[in-house]
Parts: structure tokens; sequence; C-alpha cells
């Protein structure tokens, strides 16, 4: 079983790498495909712009929604490159996590002086043995 902490700690640690290589002021997709290059580098399987179909009455539908990052299939990580995180953005990452059925997601604002500024870390559904769909 992976360790889902030893995941969330490159998370951070890549994120800050790749923000202090490349400044802050570029496009969300040049972060999101460097950090997952760094993520692999680490032995992770980090994918992007993963396909996040919704369940309708049985039927599994593309509605166009897809993950930045989805990291061995455990970790989401949703990248902007924003002047200030809004509600609407943590509140996308929460339904990612729930279509998906993953518990744990990163918020990472690539705009900000500092990287451990555009950190945020969110969790989904602790409690119990909540049984998770599978995407």
């Amino acid at each position: 079983m992976t360790d889902i902490e030893a995941i969330a700690t490159d998370v951070v640690d890549c994120a800050i790498k790749v923000h202090k290589v490349l400044g802050l002021g570029l496009l969300e997709s040049t972060y999101q495909h460097c950090h997952a290059y760094e993520l692999c580098k680490r032995g992770w399987d980090a994918k992007t712009e993963v396909k996040l179909p919704i369940l309708y009455e049985d039927q599994k539908i593309d509605a166009g929604y897809r993950i930045d990052t989805l990291i061995n299939d455990l970790v989401i990580v949703e990248n902007k490159a924003a002047e200030t995180l809004h509600p609407i953005h943590q509140a996308q990452l929460m339904t990612y996590l729930k279509l998906s059925g993953c518990k744990l997601g990163f918020l990472l604002n690539w705009n900000v002086k500092l990287m451990k500024d555009g950190v945020r870390r969110v969790v989904y559904k602790l409690e119990g043995n909540t049984p998770y769909p599978k995407r």
C-alpha cells in the first residue's frame, strides 16, 4: 500500500522546487507539467489532464471534467495561477475528490512570492471506513 503521506510530502517538496526554478508569472499548465515531471522522477505515477466522468443514473458521462494531476490514483492536484484563491477553487477540488473517490487533494496557487503560501491541503471524508466509488 502506498503511503499517502509520502505522496503528500513530495507534492509539496516538488512544488517548492518547481516554483524556485520557474518563479511566478507563467501559465498554470507550465507548472502542472513540470510538477508532474518532478513527481515522476521521485517514482510516483503522476498523470496529467485525467478525464473524470460523472455518474448519472448508473451511466458514466464525460462532462469535460479533467483532473490536473492524479498521483498513484490517490492524490489530486489542482493548479491555479491566480492573484488569490477563491472558495470556488476549493469547491472544484472537493467535487473532484468526491467524483474520483480520492481522499486527499492539493490546491496549488503558483502566482505567489513564496510557494509555501500557495499550498492548500484539502481532505475529503476522513471518517470511518466510508466506501469510495472507483473511477
